[in-house]
């Protein structure tokens, strides 16, 4: 996958290719990240890309023109995405879809954001880390990155590692445990140490539904109990949507 970054912080952005995951893929030639200074492609004498907007307010405005040339010196930029506040919520089911792509690029905004008109004409889609106000667009940038990335073909060493983690069915990833046994008086679950996978899996996931009732309970109210084989299962998550809990588990 090819991932272009338009961003006023290259340097910023260009760190993410030092992850080690990222850094791996980067490699391997899984994916290639480029970053795209807008300020060198603006018209300004002191390469400016912001300036008032029209119709008063407060702050500053990322203008047209640099995002724009910047946007057409990229050779491949595939889906254009906009960091932005109004976009769609970023979850795993749009991490996955994404993950499809062979190429995207992606606008970081500044200041009060970016010139309506070059989100209207030239951007396919606007996304969102969440109902709150960063600086920018790089961090966002760079979280969609990561969690874009570990979905690719061949980066992570085994599909197991991103199949089976937190919202990928839907429910958080299950407790997990490792040594010592007894921590302060604190001991691992008897089960997890029973050698009998059946019964281990089947733990994890009951675990895995009670901390999503705890901590999402909105997960579960979009959970689909008829998508689990075990009949157990199934009964348990009807009485997590009901509002019960079985003290047996």
């Amino acid at each position: 996958m090819d991932i272009n970054i338009l961003t006023t912080f290259p340097s910023f952005t260009d760190s993410i290719k030092d992850y080690s995951m990222i850094k791996r893929g980067v490699e391997a030639g899984i994916v290639s990240i480029n970053s795209v200074d807008i300020r060198a492609f603006s018209n300004d004498p002191n390469q400016r890309t912001d300036d008032y907007p029209y119709g008063g307010g407060n702050g500053m405005l990322m203008c047209c023109q640099p995002i724009y040339d910047a946007l057409k010196s990229i050779e491949n930029p595939g889906t254009v995405i906009y960091m932005s506040p109004h976009g769609k919520t970023i979850n795993q089911e749009v991490l996955n879809e994404l993950s499809k792509l062979p190429a995207m690029t992606i606008l970081c905004g500044h200041y009060e954001g970016v010139d309506r008109r070059i989100i209207d004409n030239y951007v396919n889609l606007e996304l969102s880390v969440g109902d709150y106000v960063l600086t920018g667009g790089e961090l966002p940038a760079m979280m969609l990155i990561d969690g874009v990335s570990r979905l690719l073909p061949g980066l992570l060493k085994s599909e197991d590692s991103y199949t089976e983690e937190s919202f990928y069915h839907g429910l958080l990833e299950h407790p997990q445990y490792t040594r010592p046994y007894d921590f302060n008086g604190f001991k691992v679950p008897d089960i997890l140490l029973s050698g009998n996978h059946k019964l281990v899996d089947k733990y994890n996931l009951m675990e895995s539904i009670k901390l999503t009732k705890r901590l999402r309970p909105d997960l579960i109210d979009e959970l689909d109990a008829d998508k689990f084989e075990d009949k157990e299962i199934r009964n348990f998550i009807i009485k997590m949507k009901e509002g019960g809990y079985d003290e047996r588990y």
